[in-house]
């Protein structure tokens, strides 16, 4: 199995787990709240986090499998040469925000909330913690990207 398939599998099953983990967290709160009467303190906060998590592991996941939400009518229209272009530039620029804008952004807001001891406040967990997925997204994005880059230009080679 190549590093690509295995990354694909192992955050496939992380994102299911987290989704499980959302769902019993959301579920939990409902009961808590309109059968129990007694509404759970760290539901909410709980399940923003995970839907962050979700959100941006997601985002990482459709990217490298290339069914991310796009506009392509321009790239449609082109011809294969222009097509090539196209993606070409994509998907540098998509490797460009995502190092620069996630991986450094990311990395600095990890950092100052962890140097700043920034808790949340009904779990009481670092908020380093749950911003750290924005740089994990932001490496597994421009990994995703660089080598469908690589497997475009391959093919386009091999034409």
């Amino acid at each position: 199995m190549t590093l690509r398939k295995y990354m694909d599998k192992a955050l496939e099953w992380v994102l299911v787990f987290l989704m499980g983990i959302l769902v019993i967290d959301v579920l939990w709160q409902v009961i808590s709240r309109y059968l129990m009467n007694a509404p759970s303190s760290f539901t909410d906060e709980l399940a923003g986090f995970l839907l962050i998590w979700v959100g941006l592991l997601g985002a990482a996941y459709v990217a490298g499998k290339r069914e991310h939400l796009a506009i392509d009518l321009l790239i449609q229209r082109s011809s294969p040469a222009r097509k090539f272009k196209l993606e070409v530039a994509i998907s540098i620029i998509v490797i460009l925000f995502a190092l620069t804008v996630m991986v450094v952004g990311g990395s600095w807001l990890v950092y100052t909330r962890f140097y700043l001891s920034v808790k949340s406040a009904a779990l009481g967990l670092p908020l380093g913690v749950v911003y750290l997925v924005l740089p994990l997204s932001g490496l597994l994005i421009a990994y995703f990207d660089i080598d469908n880059l690589y497997n475009m230009v391959k093919e386009n080679r091999k034409n």
